[in-house]
C-alpha cells in the first residue's frame, strides 16, 4: 500500500489538506496528517483546529511514497521557514518520489530549490515569489515529480492527480465516478 503525508503548520488552508486526505484514502492510499509543530493539534487559517495523526519529528518518513504541502496564510510561510520541512522536500524530490504542494505552497519548493526551470503553478500573485519556472495557469500541473496546484477551488483535482501517480487507473475512475466528479464540467 502506498503513503502519503499531509504537513500541517499552523495557518494552513483547511480544505486542500484534509481534501487530499479524504481523496488519498477513499483511494486505497494510507495517509497521514502530519504536524510540525511540537504537538499534535493544529489550527487552521480559518481557524479550524485538527488534531495531526502524527508528529514530524517522530514520523519515520523513509516510509512514504508522497509528501503533500497544504496552502494557506501563515501556513505556507510556516513550512517554508522550517529546516527539517526544507531537509524533507529536498529528500523526497532527490529519491523521486510525489512532492505536491497548492496554493501558496509552492513557496516551500522554491526555498527547497527544486523547482527552478519547472512547470508549475500557484495561487495568484505567488507568481514572482517562484521565479525562475515556467509558470502556468492550468488548475494542476505535473512536472516529473512534482504536482501543482492553484487553491482550494482545485484540491480536489490536485488530489485525484496525487492519487493517480500512486494508484491504478481502474481505482482513480472508479473513484471520481463514486464521488461523483464526473457530473463536473472543468
Amino acid at each position: 500500500m502506498k503513503k502519503a503525508i499531509v504537513l500541517l503548520a499552523k495557518g494552513f488552508e483547511e480544505v486542500e489538506a484534509l481534501t487530499c486526505v479524504d481523496v488519498l484514502r477513499r483511494g486505497g492510499v494510507h495517509c497521514i496528517t502530519c504536524s510540525i509543530n511540537l504537538d499534535k493539534d493544529v489550527m487552521g487559517c480559518h481557524e479550524i483546529h485538527v488534531k495531526a495523526n502524527s508528529l514530524l519529528k517522530t514520523t519515520d518518513v523513509d516510509k512514504y511514497d508522497a509528501i503533500i504541502i497544504p496552502g494557506g496564510m501563515p501556513g505556507a510561510a510556516n513550512l517554508r521557514d522550517d529546516s527539517a520541512v526544507i531537509d524533507l522536500v529536498k529528500k523526497f524530490n532527490s529519491e523521486n518520489k510525489i512532492v505536491a504542494a497548492i496554493c501558496a505552497g509552492p513557496i516551500v519548493l522554491k526555498r527547497a530549490e527544486i523547482i527552478e526551470g519547472k512547470e508549475v503553478t500557484c495561487y495568484p500573485g505567488f507568481e514572482s515569489d517562484l521565479q525562475p519556472v515556467n509558470f502556468s495557469r492550468e488548475i494542476v500541473v505535473q512536472d516529473g515529480n512534482i504536482i501543482t496546484s492553484r487553491g482550494p477551488a482545485t484540491a480536489i483535482y490536485f488530489a485525484f492527480e496525487i492519487l493517480q501517480n500512486l494508484v491504478d487507473k481502474d481505482v482513480v475512475e472508479n473513484l471520481k465516478k463514486d464521488m461523483l466528479l464526473n457530473l463536473v464540467n472543468c
